[in-house]
């Protein structure tokens, strides 16, 4: 598994591959994923020309009754519609690339202990074979990048995976520090777009521990 496309494979039939359609979910559940899906896009590498048109397409109307989670997707499509001139891919490579690294790290290990490849990253490989998911022989980067766990969020809701599963996943791969990196995004020297990439992400992830806190 890694930040790039196709990255993962599940040879669990529990468990959702990328071509599952979510057009017979319920409202909720579509947008719980999507949202998961989206961010993924986003991080696993610069958007590309058909995503940004996908983000220019929200046209929500600012207004009173606008949530957190909404005004930072305004925000988000206000930040696609900006004329880029190739630009995203320079950000994106500073960001988290660079010359031997990028501004950011965005992997699990590294926020939760300040080094790559630590006892966290062992832990979650146990749980991905657990939920049937594989790591692409071809990949090399560890299994806890931030786009791969959003990836396997979005699938696990995808299949309609036991509300417990999600929640055990969500709180001990994500909840411990993707709030930080988001945090992070949103206020890095490099970030101009993933500026607002970086509030979406910090609102959703907000949403989704209210959402798994109030289903104890």
């Amino acid at each position: 598994m890694s930040a790039h496309p196709n990255s993962i494979r599940s040879d669990s039939p529990t468990v959702a591959t990328a071509t599952t359609t979510t057009a017979a979910l319920p409202p909720e559940v579509r947008s719980r994923a999507g949202g998961y899906g989206l961010l993924a896009a986003l991080l696993r590498a610069a958007p590309d020309a058909a995503l940004l048109a996908l983000l220019r397409q929200y046209d929500q109307p600012e207004g009173s009754g606008e949530d957190a989670v909404a005004r930072a997707l305004r925000l988000l499509a206000l930040a696609a519609r900006q004329p880029q001139g190739g630009r995203l891919e320079d950000e994106y490579h500073n960001l988290f690339i660079g010359l031997g690294r990028g501004e950011l790290v965005p992997f699990g290990s590294w926020y939760l202990t300040g080094f790559l490849m630590e006892k966290p990253l062992s832990i979650l490989r146990a749980d991905l074979a657990a939920l049937g998911f594989e790591r692409q022989p071809e990949v090399c980067e560890p299994e806890d990048h931030i786009a791969a766990l959003l990836e396997v969020m979005s699938l696990l809701i995808q299949d309609d995976v036991e509300h417990q599963t999600q929640q055990h996943f969500f709180q001990r791969h994500l909840e411990p520090w993707a709030d930080r990196f988001f945090n992070d995004l949103e206020h890095a020297e490099s970030a101009c777009f993933y500026r607002a990439v970086g509030r979406f992400g910090r609102s959703f992830n907000d949403l989704e521990s209210r959402y798994f806190a109030m289903r104890l």
